[in-house]
This record gives C-alpha cells, structure tokens and sequence, in this order.
C-alpha cells in the first residue's frame, strides 16, 4: 500500500507542477494572484524584520549615545524598532507595501536598501515612493513586463502617440498637447529609430503637419516622405526650413493677438492653423562645424531657430522631436539652452554616461543611473519621463520598416501642404545653381 501511494503523491505532484507551468505561461495573471502572489506576500511579511536589520531601517527607542563619567559613549542599540507596515496588497504586476516611518527617517534609506528588497523577496524590481510626508510606498514587481511587452491601450487624442509599454504595465504615450517639446537620445541599434517609426505611424492619420530633418541625407525620415509636409536632407535645407516655421509662428501669434487669445486652440476651428511637428534625426548634425566661416554661421543659425521654436511654438501648435545618439555640452552652447525646452525626455542605451547625465540628470539623478544599466541585448527600452515630473522604464512597440513605410503611404494625400516650406526648399538648390 505504500509504495502505491507513494506513486500517487509523486504523479499528483508532477501533474500540479505541469499544470502551474501551463498556467504560468499562458495566463500568467493568473498564475500571479493563484501562486506568485502568496509565496511572496509570505516572503515580505517573515524577512521583513532582518530586512530592515541589516539595512538600518531599524531605529532605537534611546539616542544612539550616553554619558560615561565625562564621555560620550556611541553604540548600536541592542534592541531597534524596525518601522510598522501593511499587509502587502496584490497588484497585477506585483504588490504594494505601505511603510510608516519614524520620526527623523527619510525615504533615502529606503531607496538605498532597494536591492535588498529586491533579492529577499525574490522578484524583479522595487520602487520607493513617498506618497505623504511620514509614508513610503515600496512597489515589487514580479517580473519584468519589458521582455515581452503587449501594446497597451490609450484613447485616441490629436496630437497623442501611442508608443508602447511601461514598467508598470500602462500604456508608454507621448502627448505632445500636455508636453510640447522632446529629447530622444540612444546609441546605434538601441531602438531609437524604431521608435521614431511607431511616432510617425501614430501621427500619420492625424491632420497634423510632419517636417522631418535629417541631415544623414534623408537615410532615416526620407523612408516616410509621403506622409511628410517638408524634408530637408542637408544643413542648408534645415536653416532654410527653420527659418520658414519661424515666419509662420509670427504669423500664428498676430491671428492670437488679432483674436485676443493666448494659444491656436482658443480660436474658433476654422482659423486654428494646422499644428506641425518637426522631427529632427541627429541633432549633432546640426551643431558640428568643420571650422569654416560658413559652417559656424549655418551651424549658429540653426541653434537660434530650434530654440527660438522651443521657446515659443508650444502654445502655437509647433512641436520638437529631437533625437540624436550623442547629446552632449561640448556640441555647443546652444545645445544647453534648447535642452531646456524640451520637457519630455527618452534615453535609451547610451554610449557615454554624459549622454544620459544631459538627457535625464536635470530631472532625476536616479534615472540617469537606471538608464545606464540598459544592455544591448534591451532593443527598445529606455527611461522616459512623465507629464508628472516622475520617470520609468519603458519599452515601444515593434514597428518593422515596412509597416510603418506602408502607413506613411497609405495616410500620404491627407499631409498638409506647406508652400512656405516647399518655397524655402526650392531656394537654397536655386541659390547653389
């Protein structure tokens, strides 16, 4: 009778494993709340005292110090009060554990002692929030939701990007209503230029002007030329392009001050100027002079005009994208100053940290660090920010060449015309002549 039972347990134990594995690879949400979410509930709840041990975040009812005859003796408390905690609450990527602080304690602990949360509890990553004075908010996530990202869902808005995924399993969308102005940064081969592709295939049915500008001879953009407004493949044709939009915002701003509105969309729709995004592939392109008269001016010229559309265009409905793989001080003054401008940031894998320290380190020193610790093998993630000031990791939705070619052909009679554009075009190839 034993060994019969023995086989039993053994198959019935082999078939809840086969069943877990089935579960878990093709409903994995419920494989989370059914398995993952207790053992590591339990994880949480029996290491947290050791945890917080060993990373002091453990405090001492009694000052650390006493008086010895005439000295001040300093120790470590014999018996610390490690901080009180909820219950941890299941999320669909992971769970959430509230942290009560003590008094004189800061979230900077908790951040430092990420890790260690991290490899105690067995899953793939914890952020450290305070969502109010005397809380930290510490959220796991299981696994890391990048590697095989699903495309979120997002309304559809004017001006409005579906790009791909977050960290947190919502929808990554750039929204150039609520943040104008972008940097883009990435090394070759780190997804940049996918990323551009899924823009432009978002914005293509929109009634909205594409300009692109790559100065790399039209390699990148010039794949999209049917859906785009104006194209300019060289420096002489972007300062010619530039200079034509900046003539169009003051035309912009005398219909607002005729109106006596601050903004295009206060005025009535059939006098709202179509908005315009301009897409710029390689920013150094623009900034780099080989030392001669001409260039130096070409390249000053084009640093006065990005900026002065930075500074201005947002309320005008004329927007930048701005990427490049190197974004560094040492292209130029000017770089600084439109930097400054452009509040939507995305940094991929960079070459160089001074690429992520200028592309996330005004905003978020964490960032930068996360952003740095992208491989090569994480094709298409990057550390992007949002219109709330935070930041997280993000990756864009897979849009091969084809489709996105496909998509700026199929949307190519609805671009809007841009003579203006298309005159200053034609000027620079007389002038040459």
């Amino acid at each position: 009778m034993g060994p019969i039972l023995l086989a039993l347990g053994l198959a019935l134990l082999a078939w809840v494993l086969v069943v877990g594995d089935l579960i878990r690879r093709h409903r994995p949400l419920w494989h989370w709340y059914l398995i993952g979410y207790p053992a590591t509930a339990c994880r949480v709840v029996f290491t947290w005292r050791k945890v917080a041990m060993l990373n002091d975040l453990a405090v001492s009812k009694r000052p650390p110090r006493g008086l010895l005859g005439d000295l001040v003796v300093k120790g470590d408390p014999l018996r610390p009060v490690v901080p009180r905690t909820s219950f941890p609450r299941a999320t669909r990527m992971g769970l959430t554990v509230l942290v009560r602080l003590h008094a004189g304690q800061t979230p900077a602990t908790f951040m430092k002692a990420a890790d260690a949360f991290v490899h105690a509890w067995k899953v793939h990553a914890v952020r450290v929030t305070s969502p109010e004075r005397g809380l930290v908010l510490l959220t796991a996530t299981a696994t890391d939701p990048l590697q095989r990202p699903g495309l979120a869902s997002a309304p559809a808005e004017l001006l409005s990007a579906l790009i791909g995924v977050l960290e947190s399993g919502g929808a990554w969308v750039m929204n150039l209503r609520m943040v104008p102005h972008w940097l883009i940064a990435g090394a070759t081969r780190s997804g940049k230029s996918t990323l551009l592709a899924r823009l432009i295939t978002q914005l293509a049915p929109q009634p909205v002007a594409l300009v692109g500008i790559d100065c790399k001879g039209g390699m990148e953009l010039g794949l999209f030329a049917d859906r785009l407004s104006a194209l300019a493949t060289c420096r002489r044709e972007a300062v010619a392009v530039l200079s034509a939009l900046v003539v169009d915002m003051q035309d912009r701003m005398s219909a607002c001050r005729s109106a006596g509105v601050r903004s295009i969309w206060e005025l009535p729709d059939k006098l709202r100027p179509v908005p315009v995004v301009v897409i710029v592939d390689e920013i150094a392109e623009l900034y780099l002079s080989d030392g001669t008269r001409e260039s130096k001016a070409e390249a000053e010229q084009c640093s006065t005009l990005l900026l002065r559309i930075g500074q201005l265009g947002a309320a005008l409905g004329l927007h930048l994208v701005v990427a490049g793989q190197r974004v560094g001080s040492d292209l130029g003054s000017g770089v600084t100053a439109l930097r400054a401008q452009l509040g939507g940031r995305i940094c991929h894998r960079v070459n160089d940290p001074s690429t992520a320290e200028m592309t996330l380190g005004d905003l978020n020193k964490d960032a930068v660090a996360v952003a740095q610790s992208i491989t090569a093998e994480e094709r298409g993630v990057a550390v992007c920010t949002g219109p709330d000031g935070g930041w997280s990791r993000a990756r864009s939705h897979l849009t091969p060449t084809e489709e996105a070619v496909s998509t700026a052909r199929k949307y190519a009679a609805t671009a809007p015309e841009l003579p203006a554009l298309n005159r200053a075009l034609e000027a620079p190839e007389g002038e040459s002549k």
